[in-house]
């Protein structure tokens, strides 16, 4: 565990070096530790990997006991954390006009787009940070067989829904913004929605699923293809 001044009124607390499930449980569970020894004093936590930054109100305490607080609170956890978290799950249309670069990703993987989806639905993804954008949510880890670097020139605009690879990240992009993922398919479900209740569906800790489905029921779903 390593506590660091993180701005005049936040710390940054880092539980390790690496992504894993593990970590992940045990940033998850400090969240919820935290939460509890600060209360009222507490502004946000902001997980991600292997960290969380926690902002406090400066107003009503200070650095020290924040320190203090946020040190004994990760103490009482031990050395591991049981996950916990939803599964949720998410439909996507795989397909070339849904999807700009999952033919190329084929061929540059050696599989054919089958393979792809097959590889990329049939497996169950960690909710490991939400950045960028409100919203978009850093999923892991693909597959190896169809990890995929980052586009050499970023597009200028990926529609809202793309469901994209990065390495062995994969996410949703929640609104239409500037990416440099591979887009594989299309999710019609909103990532971010600030009239709903919750305004996102899926939290750091949750799983996620991709569930294959056709172009027909896509469309039925809200889903847009310009």
């Amino acid at each position: 565990m390593e506590l660091l001044s993180a701005g005049e009124n936040a710390l940054i607390l880092y539980l390790g070096h690496e992504t894993s499930p593990a970590i992940a449980a045990r940033v998850q569970a400090a969240c919820a530790a935290i939460e509890l020894a600060l209360a009222a004093d507490l502004v946000d936590l902001v997980p991600s990997y292997a960290s969380v930054l926690v902002i406090y109100d400066p107003l009503r305490t200070d650095h020290l006991s924040v320190g203090h607080r946020v040190r004994l609170a990760v103490a009482s956890l031990g050395e591991t954390a049981s996950a916990t978290g939803r599964t949720v799950t998410l439909p996507v249309y795989y397909a070339a006009e849904a999807g700009a670069d999952l033919e190329a990703l084929a061929q540059r993987a050696g599989l054919s787009t089958a393979e792809v989806i097959s590889l990329h639905s049939g497996s169950e993804y960690r909710v490991y940070a939400i950045g960028f954008a409100p919203g978009f949510a850093y999923l892991g880890q693909v597959d190896e067989r169809i990890a995929a670097p980052r586009l050499a020139t970023p597009r200028l605009k990926v529609p809202r829904g793309a469901v994209a690879i990065a390495d062995r990240q994969t996410a949703v992009y929640p609104a239409v913004s500037p990416g440099g993922w591979n887009l594989i398919g299309r999710c019609p479900t909103r990532m971010f929605d600030p009239a709903a209740t919750p305004i996102m569906p899926v939290a750091v800790g949750d799983r996620v699923r991709f569930e294959p489905i056709s172009r027909q029921r896509y469309l039925a779903l809200g889903g847009e293809l310009t």
